[in-house]
């Protein structure tokens, strides 16, 4: 099991984070991994989502359709998604309010048959990266619609 961790801080309140964390109708307009989303930020529910294999370099995608495990308003949004013993996947983020605006934490635990088959060092090579493109994008997102 592998688990992908990435922290930042965005000068904005949890809820304007959760806020564009939440419209999964526009991560098509700023999200470099998680291409597409159809559904609701509504714990229970399924969600149609399309995002970058990051196995192939992220050139190919992947069609699935995941749950949304978590999703409690300006705290915290996490789905899962699963391929019977060839993968799982628990993807997330947590927004803590401090001084300035929103810590968040963004993270992806793996397992499966397929992780299985990574080496830390490539899952740090080839995943923590794009998890990191994925937070500065949420926030040039976030402050440009602040400032709109």
């Amino acid at each position: 099991m592998h688990q992908i961790r990435t922290e930042t801080v965005i000068a904005a309140p949890p809820q304007a984070v959760w806020d564009v964390l939440a419209d999964f109708g526009r991560y098509g307009d700023w999200n470099p991994l998680n291409l597409q989303v159809r559904g609701r930020a509504e714990a229970g529910t399924r969600a149609a989502m399309v995002f970058r294999n990051l196995a192939t370099g992220g050139e190919a995608v992947v069609r699935q359709t995941v749950r949304i495990v978590a999703a409690e308003p300006g705290r915290e949004l996490a789905w899962s998604g699963h391929v019977p013993l060839i993968f799982a996947g628990r993807h997330g983020f947590l927004l803590t309010p401090q001084t300035g605006g929103t810590h968040v934490l963004h993270t992806e635990v793996l397992g499966g048959l397929l992780p299985a088959t990574w080496s830390k060092a490539r899952v740090a090579r080839d995943f923590t990266p794009a998890y990191e493109a994925v937070n500065r994008a949420l926030a040039a997102r976030v402050a440009a619609l602040a400032s709109a």
